[in-house]
């Protein structure tokens, strides 16, 4: 009889112990609050860089509009750096690129007038579909009607006749603070406009010892 009851009297204590209980809980609670601080530390990473790089788009164009006067290979060099600084905390000198283009009406009449790029300029060190010029290289629509206006269907804007723009595109290949398998490595795009200010001409000028910072026509 002794024998059959010191088990039930073991399963009893085991049934009102509950020393360990929180730890359990703890325990088989840990691996869902982990992945949800992680998520959302992902999330708030990708919205920061989505707002930098609005901010570089609107930044670059923004300043290389408000060059006054005239406007040099120097001008524009100092704007392309700004716009990297901006982003020196998410490397985007390695992971994103700049372009800038000045457009402007063609100057022509007829079925061959429209918006031409005067001048581009580019750094960064992206090199994708994503980050070459949507809209044209420089000297697109010169002499024909092949630019009518610069940005995505239903963004689209065009420069009046004196009133040249500075148009941004900038591209970023988002690198994951976590992993990348929560939202993998996508490029992020943001455009911007500026009308120019208070500039006489938009002819861009070279500067001695100064190195245009050029678009390299990568072949993907």
């Amino acid at each position: 009889m002794r024998l059959t009851m010191k088990p039930l009297l073991v399963l009893q204590r085991l049934h009102r112990n509950v020393r360990g209980l929180a730890l359990i809980e703890f325990a088989l609670s840990l691996p869902i609050v982990v992945t949800l601080l992680l998520f959302g530390l992902e999330t708030v990473n990708l919205g920061l860089a989505i707002l930098r790089v609005h901010q570089i788009a609107a930044t670059s164009a923004d300043n290389a509009a408000r060059v006054r006067d005239s406007i040099n290979e120097a001008d524009v060099n100092e704007v392309l750096l700004g716009g990297k600084l901006i982003g020196e905390s998410m490397a985007f000198a390695a992971r994103g690129r700049i372009i800038l283009s000045d457009v402007m009406p063609n100057g022509k009449t007829g079925t061959i007038a429209g918006q031409t790029i005067l001048w581009q300029r580019c750094t960064g060190a992206l090199n994708s579909a994503d980050s070459q010029p949507h809209y044209g290289r420089e000297g697109k629509g010169a002499n024909d009607s092949s630019l009518q206006a610069m940005g995505a269907t239903g963004r689209q804007i065009v420069a009046s006749s004196g009133a040249p723009m500075i148009f941004a595109e900038v591209t970023y290949r988002y690198e994951p603070l976590v992993s990348e398998t929560i939202f993998g490595t996508p490029v992020l795009r943001s455009e911007a406009s500026f009308s120019v200010r208070e500039r006489a001409s938009e002819a861009l000028t070279s500067v001695p010892a100064v190195t245009p910072s050029v678009c390299t026509r990568y072949d993907l």
